[in-house]
């Protein structure tokens, strides 16, 4: 039967879906998010590749982080994902530690527990997202 979907997954009888803030409460429980700082450090060491998320409006608003990977968010799981036809040259492994960055890291939550299930477990994402990094002062490039 063409147009048919697939069957969804029983819940118990009166149970609601979750919110979006429920939601981000139970995929932030599943891995440590880091702060601005930490990032920064992190990246400078050679120890995470940071992935800015952020639609081409707000890097042309905001500015960019110097070295960090751009890649829109609709194509971010086959960017990163290391057996991918399309991955990017810096998605050589599942053991690559990656900080995902929106603006204001609530994407990029959302991003990082997309890539969790395609194996990504040192995938993380940016506390306040790149207005953290803004206002924590760090490198924004023009």
């Amino acid at each position: 039967m063409s147009g048919a979907s697939a069957p969804r997954p029983e819940r118990p009888s009166g149970e609601q879906p979750p919110g979006i803030d429920e939601l981000l409460e139970r995929v932030r429980a599943g891995y440590a998010r880091v702060e601005a700082r930490e990032a920064y450090e992190a990246a400078r060491a050679g120890e995470a590749l940071l992935v800015d998320i952020r639609y081409a409006a707000l890097r042309e608003r905001d500015g960019l982080i110097p070295g960090a990977l751009i890649v829109e968010r609709n194509e971010l799981e086959w960017r990163l994902d290391p057996q991918g036809s399309h991955r990017l040259p810096e998605a050589t492994s599942h053991e690559v530690r990656t900080v995902v960055i929106c603006n204001e890291g609530y994407a990029s939550s959302l991003a990082v527990a997309s890539l969790h299930q395609l194996g990504l477990h040192r995938t993380t994402d940016l506390v306040g997202g790149f207005q953290a990094w803004k206002s924590a002062g760090l490198p924004v490039a023009r």
